[in-house]
């Protein structure tokens, strides 16, 4: 009943002409259309709405022929970019109960990794078009390599302005895909802020020291940690100053970092729970004041192989320089800076706390801030070896978790 033919510039996929030459419906972008030789017989949509465009292939395929028979085959024909099934039109048309025949192509981001003489099977792939630009920048933050679909007004110039300065990266931008002026620019994201770019286009996002990754099972994004909730002994930390592993482990929990995330940890001592965010596939900030402290965490990153943007400065007054996160760990700063990270804070805040009187006004922070609010005293009392092959409980410090979510 209706036909999706994926075009990338090279001519028509077989059989396709044939589909087209039946067709009574034609739904397709005005570049498409332009494209391939159409029967003069046949309607044609472009498809700039594209829910306005699925009702009108509804309503063609809800006609019969006015005696009762059945629609007639080959009525409905879809013109897409590459392959439809990749982050496509197919899936609207399933999503509205109709099969597809599907021609496909060559989807945009082979093509745009083949121009760029690159391998992609490590490589993480994320669309901006009709989504949140802000998720896809959040990828490229925590990732090596990203391949980002771009659309109007979430294109190569946006992304770069959002990425620059905080993370350097090079942009493989390949424009006019499968067209006459299709070309590959290799430039910096502050070069691609000046630039105009043809569309349609894709923006291969690298760290250039990681062009080439590691030998993998698995395509794109490499699996989450093996394991969580790091002993101590593994970060380098000043007398003891870091996040206990069960604590963290609660932290984590409530904190739920993933892929597209922006986690800030604030007051991050050894940048624990800022690194294993990172294990996570979130893009995330360590926010400490001294020199010191932000060299020791560098060093920590470095070890467990992760990215990590280390901001120095006091907050509250650095956060303003930074841009909005999905969550936030308040490890130390003072109410002060738990308001302040409320009010940036677009879905959790955990703010972890030693003494009992500063839980109350914690829980009135986030409650002003409209988050729904929670809290739990975690004690920790771990085996330790005594002299006979036997054990004892060695308790850890007591610690307040208290937090906040919202939508």
């Amino acid at each position: 009943m209706i036909t999706v033919v994926g075009l990338d510039g090279s001519g028509l996929p077989a059989g396709a002409q044939a589909r087209l030459d039946s067709a009574e419906l034609v739904v397709g972008g005005a570049r498409q259309l332009d494209s391939v030789r159409l029967p003069d017989h046949a309607r044609t949509v472009v498809m700039g709405n594209v829910t306005a465009a699925l009702d009108e292939i509804d309503a063609t395929l809800a006609k019969d022929d006015g005696d009762g028979a059945q629609p007639r085959e080959n009525r409905v024909v879809v013109l897409a970019s590459g392959d439809p099934g990749f982050f496509g039109i197919v899936r609207a048309l399933r999503e509205r109960r109709h099969e597809a025949e599907v021609l496909p192509a060559v989807s945009s981001v082979a093509r745009a990794f083949a121009l760029a003489g690159l391998p992609w099977e490590d490589a993480l792939v994320v669309s901006a078009h009709g989504r949140e630009l802000r998720r896809a920048v959040n990828a490229c933050r925590a990732h090596p390599k990203v391949a980002v679909l771009t659309a109007p007004g979430a294109g190569p110039a946006e992304l770069a302005r959002e990425l620059a300065p905080s993370a350097p990266r090079t942009f493989v931008v390949c424009e006019d895909l499968g067209g006459p002026a299709e070309r590959v620019t290799h430039c910096r994201p502050a070069e691609a802020t000046t630039h105009g770019w043809r569309d349609p286009n894709v923006v291969i996002v690298l760290d250039a020291r990681q062009a080439v990754g590691p030998r993998t099972w698995i395509a794109g994004a490499r699996p989450g940690p093996d394991r969580w909730a790091l002993a101590e002994e593994e970060f380098e930390h000043r007398n003891s100053v870091v996040t206990k592993a069960e604590v963290r482990a609660f932290a984590l929990a409530r904190l739920g970092p993933r892929v597209g995330d922006l986690v800030w940890d604030i007051g991050a001592g050894s940048g624990s729970v800022a690194i294993e965010c990172a294990r996570f596939g979130a893009a995330v900030i360590a926010v400490e004041r001294a020199a010191e402290s932000c060299e020791r965490i560098r060093r920590n990153v470095r070890a467990h192989q992760v990215k990590v943007q280390v901001a120095q400065g006091p907050a509250p007054l650095i956060l303003d320089h930074l841009p909005d996160p999905d969550a936030v760990f308040v490890g130390g700063g003072g109410l002060e800076v738990v308001r302040a990270c409320a009010r940036r804070a677009l879905h959790r805040v955990v703010v972890a706390v030693a003494a009992l009187e500063r839980v109350g006004p914690v829980f009135d922070a986030l409650t002003a801030e409209g988050f729904e609010t929670a809290g739990v005293q975690l004690s920790a009392a771990r085996l330790s070896p005594l002299p006979g092959d036997v054990h004892r409980l060695a308790a850890t410090n007591p610690v307040f978790v208290i937090w906040g979510s919202k939508q």
